[in-house]
């Protein structure tokens, strides 16, 4: 897809596609072709995008082999359906744009990158890091400010330089702090970069009301319908459907809110919950493919997964 014609499709709902893993803990490419194709009934015809290989999808605990395979089937499955935005960072730039050739090499549309992590970069090696990346392949980019996980953030005017670059044209925005979520909104030029909602639902909420293109999220791996719902009525403004609409859903988000590390780094005072067993979990109650996460994640304990189990079905979600 050429950059223009994926520019209008910028937009919507991304999906950070969950990857299931076997008894063993050997990837499950059948499992996941099933999870992608029950995704694809679901949104035809709507502005969704798949990411493949994002955190949700547990790149950090998989082989380049395995990330690989998991690049190919989804570009496989989705065959031009939808946009497909592979996650391929890695904690140094070499191996970063050798896994973005080859994702470019097997079809996808774009790749996202994140930072750098392990060690942080200065903004000059942020800038020279996105733009080797963007010179080495002819694919769009989407930066992934995140800065839970690699210890820094993109500044606005950081931001606006990167967005320069001919080949990045998104970013998955992770501050949770809304101000400066505002700042990075009026140093970029929106002819020069589109703006997601990275840190999910809860903060689309807000986000929104400032303007975005959309929201990337966890929990449409099983609940597609909801997550849209929420971007319909920011696309119309009605941000009091959109708070009913989230509303609906707030005892499945207060349950994975308890997901918490219980070791935060310091001068971590809220760490960010770790949602990821509970919706591979949710998934395997629908009738979905979850699994269990891999180590050094594990999953939800039985009382944890029959307390889930009961949210969904009063909430009447099923797959």
């Amino acid at each position: 897809m050429k950059l223009a014609e994926l520019k209008k499709k910028l937009k919507g709902v991304i999906i950070v596609n969950t990857t299931p893993f076997n008894r063993d803990g050997s990837l499950d490419l059948a499992s996941f072709r099933a999870n992608l194709r029950w995704l694809l009934k679901r949104t035809e015809g709507k502005d969704f995008i798949f990411n493949p290989l994002g955190s949700t999808g547990e790149f950090y605990a998989m082989s380049d082999d395995e990330c690989k395979a998991v690049i190919k089937t989804t570009v496989e499955e989705v065959n031009g359906k939808l946009p497909v935005f592979a996650g391929v960072g890695r904690p140094g730039t070499q191996e970063t744009v050798k896994m973005c050739q080859y994702a470019e090499s097997a079809g996808v549309d774009g790749v996202q990158v994140i930072l750098p992590y392990y060690f942080i970069p200065t903004e000059a090696g942020a800038y020279q890091h996105y733009k080797q990346i963007a010179e080495s392949i002819k694919i769009a980019v989407m930066v992934y400010n995140n800065p839970a996980p690699t210890g820094c953030w993109i500044k606005p005017a950081l931001m606006a330089k990167i967005a320069k670059i001919d080949s990045v044209i998104a970013c998955k925005e992770n501050t949770p702090n809304l101000t400066q979520f505002v700042q990075m909104k009026k140093a970029v030029n929106p002819k020069d970069l589109t703006f997601f909602c990275g840190l999910g639902e809860e903060m689309y909420t807000n986000s929104a009301i400032i303007g975005c293109a959309g929201v990337v999220s966890s929990y449409a791996n099983f609940i597609p319908d909801w997550t849209y719902s929420l971007y319909q009525a920011a696309e119309t403004r009605d941000f009091t459907k959109m708070d009913a609409t989230f509303e609906k859903m707030s005892p499945l988000v207060d349950f994975v809110a308890q997901m918490t590390c219980t070791t935060p780094g310091i001068g971590v005072s809220n760490p960010p919950p770790m949602y990821l067993p509970a919706v591979k979990a949710a998934m395997d109650i629908v009738g979905l493919k979850g699994g269990q996460p891999r180590l050094p994640l594990t999953g939800l304990t039985t009382a944890q997964k029959n307390e889930l189990s009961e949210i969904l079905k009063t909430l009447k979600i099923s797959g």
